[in-house]
């Protein structure tokens, strides 16, 4: 993959690199010496002459050089990637190991185990995972998921197209070294983002065919995720910890789930012993892939869904006067690019406005952004417009982020994204 090719930044360019990103963007560049194809490893240096490092080039993206080391003498061979992958999986087992495992049914376990391998319960969260995350794991514009024995592999970047087999087989391999045998591998390359990088949009197995639907684990609840059909490599996993964190708060309690998708934070309400649930979604086929995870739960009795628009539903059930304990908000983004920021203050503005209309007083909103243009900071000024709105006094319980195995690289601000805050609302004011 590497050639002779040499990328040379411009004086006083360079900036994010520099503070530790891994883009070098198509400004930044005063001249390219020797001859490349795009996705080819060139090397990069500053306007002096200083090696930077190498990264893959694409010329059809403003992204133009995507970094994969900082030391200008490696080598990005097999054995480099291995060290990426390795580094990866066993960053996964000491961060998501849990030394005092709650317990879980009988079925979950048994479910667990399949994904576990030799490894012991402890290590029941990396049964389903994400075991790649592109820049943060210096591997960019490459999603690797690990849901049980199946793995769900998005490639992003030209650069990375040419590595992407490869890398799933050292992925492969190194979970075997665990005694985890992946049945099947699914690409999932669907995303818009292929566009800006000059790519067709991939969806198809990787190897021999496979039942898609799989069976995961996760907070003690069972799930039937589909990898080929679902939204993004088929289930939001980002969120394990914070739906988690929603389990203390609903115990015994009302809650409405508010584009519950899966049913994923409706469902951890009813297995954390809530009164009732509601959750509500535009999607039949997310709704229908929630009902189907509520009986498997046994859950169906507790948890009930609806399909409506929630932006129109929130309105109308605020009118009729119907109050909650707890009412959680989890949308879509609002806003993938930073010019649309305005636009999508205003929506989150006005959802968190009706569903807090909603909370009783003394119960709890949370509301959540998966937006890294929608940053912290912008999202607590819109959260705080909204209570005053809404005439509530909000007492903040926690903020949170995405789970450790999504995680943010500082100076990479593209990996830093989901927001979540749980309050308290304590009283009108």
């Amino acid at each position: 993959m590497e050639n002779q090719t040499v990328v040379t930044l411009k004086q006083g360019e360079g900036r994010y690199f520099a503070s530790g990103g891994l883009w070098i963007y198509d400004n930044e560049i005063g001249t390219i010496t020797g001859r490349f194809k795009n996705g080819s490893v060139v090397a990069v240096q500053d306007a002096v002459g200083r090696a930077l490092g190498k990264g893959f080039i694409n010329q059809n993206s403003k992204i133009r050089v995507r970094m994969l080391t900082r030391n200008p003498e490696q080598e990005i061979n097999e054995d480099f990637l291995r060290f990426r992958v390795r580094s990866a999986w066993d960053y996964r087992k000491s961060v998501l190991r849990s030394t005092h495992p709650s317990p879980v049914s009988p079925e979950a376990e048994r479910i667990l185990r399949v994904g576990l391998g030799n490894l012991g319960i402890e290590y029941r969260d990396v049964s389903a995972c994400r075991i790649i995350f592109g820049e943060a794991d210096f591997l960019p514009g490459l999603v690797v998921d690990k849901y049980s024995d199946v793995l769900v592999v998005q490639c992003l970047a030209l650069g990375m197209e040419a590595f992407k087999e490869t890398l799933v087989e050292l992925v492969k391999q190194t979970l075997l070294e665990d005694g985890i045998v992946i049945r099947g591998v699914f690409e999932r390359s669907d995303a818009g983002e292929r566009k800006k990088e000059g790519l067709l949009p991939v969806k198809r197995f990787l190897g021999a065919p496979f039942d898609t639907k799989v069976e995961i684990v996760e907070n003690g609840v069972i799930y039937l995720v589909d990898v080929e059909n679902g939204q993004k490599t088929g289930f939001f996993l980002d969120q394990k910890y914070n739906r988690l964190a929603m389990q203390r708060i609903c115990t015994g309690k009302t809650v409405l789930d508010c584009f519950t998708h899966m049913g994923t934070f409706a469902l951890n309400a009813g297995l954390a012993g809530a009164q009732s649930v509601l959750g509500l979604d535009i999607s039949e086929f997310a709704l229908a892939q929630a009902e189907e995870n509520a009986r498997r739960n046994c859950l169906q009795d507790r948890v009930r869904f609806r399909c409506a628009n929630v932006l129109e539903e929130l309105p109308r059930m605020a009118a009729a006067g119907e109050q909650y304990d707890v009412v959680i908000l989890d949308p879509p983004a609002f806003t993938k690019s930073r010019e649309a920021t305005k636009n999508a203050i205003r929506g989150y503005r006005e959802v968190n406005i009706n569903g807090l209309k909603l909370v009783k007083n003394g119960g709890y909103l949370a509301s959540c952004s998966c937006s890294h243009f929608m940053t912290q900071e912008l999202l607590a000024q819109t959260l705080r417009e909204a209570a005053r709105i809404a005439h509530k006094r909000l007492r903040q319980v926690e903020f949170r982020t995405q789970a450790m195995d999504h995680p943010i690289l500082w100076a990479a601000e593209e990996s830093y994204y989901l927001k979540f805050f749980i309050f308290q609302c304590v009283e009108d004011v």
